[in-house]
């Protein structure tokens, strides 16, 4: 019987003290140049006792690939060059401090690099579809910006690797430049980089495998690889891909022996696809090797609902869980799991939970903006709401 409390050594010989993972998510703090500011130092110094392994919010790893928040909020943060060392070096450090690990997931926007396009500069896809819901056109990227892009991915693993951090997770989720890729609603190539499925995989697994090569020859032996993907991508009648679909791609990058798959999910840790009577963790489940541990994500504010979520996977990941509380899985680990702390609350935006300036915008926000699910309790913090707003986009 799996307990939240266990001890667990991924394929490689990295072990983690508890199955609470804390996902990747934006902080909404980077500076113009997407370095990490103090309040994104601050943020993950509260947080290395939120998880056994704490997971860095997308950074992308090419200069074409950010940042993909929404212009007029903190930027996303950039690795694409060793002047972005020393600053992550304090991020993986702080998370460390206390035995837990930290892995930086890995990242390029495609078709979202929203600052590029407001600062007058290309946006690269892989195709050039005039998008409905984007203010700014984007450029098919050629062969040749594919392959440095590639590159860049690898790039990025050696500098985590230089950086200290006990892993990477490479971002193919959420409507991302991998998943652009893989989508047939965004990827309508006829090179070897899209058209038939096989072909449609071309990109991300061109990333794993460069990212498993750098990770090995230059990082330790238990250096953790894992690999994010949003299980479906359908919008009504018009389908990026389907689970089946997803399956033979997962199937794909398992070959490579990567630590763990992340599946994100936003209709909760047991939802499935449409009249399929199983979850996707256990659909995803079937098609990994047996050394392959997996993440899913999705609505745990409780200890009781993390050990719930336990029958569908190796590992939980918690995220508005420990935004609202960073001791989340310290307290588990420690027995106090019936003093975390469920809803936000002003005391607790306040003194505790040490939000960024951009956090505290977005979860505010009376009128949601960003998208982003609900936080519980986020009607007691709209007095905290300032009135972000995205300028003109070019």
């Amino acid at each position: 019987m799996k307990k939240l409390t266990d001890t667990v050594t991924f394929r490689h010989g990295a072990t983690v003290e508890t199955r609470i993972v804390q996902p990747p998510m934006t902080t909404f703090s980077g500076d113009s140049e997407g370095r990490p500011t103090q309040a994104t130092f601050d943020y993950y110094d509260a947080r290395s006792e939120s998880a056994g392994m704490v997971i860095v919010e997308f950074s992308y790893v090419h200069e074409t690939g950010g940042s993909s928040n929404p212009v007029g909020l903190g930027n996303q943060l950039a690795f694409y060059n060793d002047s972005y060392l020393e600053d992550m070096k304090r991020i993986a450090t702080s998370i460390k401090r206390n035995g837990n690990k930290a892995v930086l997931q890995i990242h390029h926007g495609g078709r979202e690099a929203r600052k590029r396009a407001q600062e007058g500069k290309e946006v690269l896809a892989p195709s050039a579809i005039d998008y409905s819901f984007l203010p700014y056109k984007v450029r098919e990227m050629t062969n040749e910006e594919i392959l440095d892009i590639i590159k860049s991915f690898g790039a990025a693993t050696k500098r985590a690797i230089d950086a200290g951090f006990d892993g990477v997770e490479i971002h193919g989720a959420n409507h991302y430049g991998i998943q652009q890729f893989f989508s047939k609603i965004s990827n309508h190539r006829t090179d070897d980089w899209g058209g038939s499925l096989e072909k449609r995989m071309a990109f991300p697994l061109a990333i794993v495998k460069e990212v498993t090569r750098v990770a090995r020859e230059y990082g330790p032996e238990d250096f953790i690889i894992g690999y994010r993907i949003s299980p479906e991508e359908i919008h009504g009648e018009n389908i990026g891909y389907d689970y089946k679909e997803a399956q033979e791609l997962i199937k794909e990058v398992d070959k490579f022996e990567p630590d763990y798959i992340h599946i994100s999910l936003f209709g909760g840790y047991s939802s499935g696809p449409a009249n399929v009577d199983r979850s996707y963790a256990e659909l995803f489940r079937d098609v990994l090797s047996e050394d392959t541990k997996l993440i899913i994500v999705n609505g745990i504010f409780s200890e009781e609902a993390a050990a719930d979520a336990l029958q569908y996977t190796d590992f939980i990941a918690v995220g508005r869980g420990t935004l609202i509380d960073p001791e989340f899985g310290k307290k588990i680990k420690e027995g106090r799991g019936d003093t975390i702390v469920h809803e936000i609350t002003p005391e607790q935006l306040q003194e505790r939970s040490h939000w960024t300036p951009g956090l505290r915008e977005v979860f505010a926000d009376p009128d949601h903006h960003v998208g982003l699910p609900y936080m519980p309790g986020w009607e007691s913090i709209t007095q905290f709401y300032e009135g972000w707003s995205q300028p003109d986009e070019k």
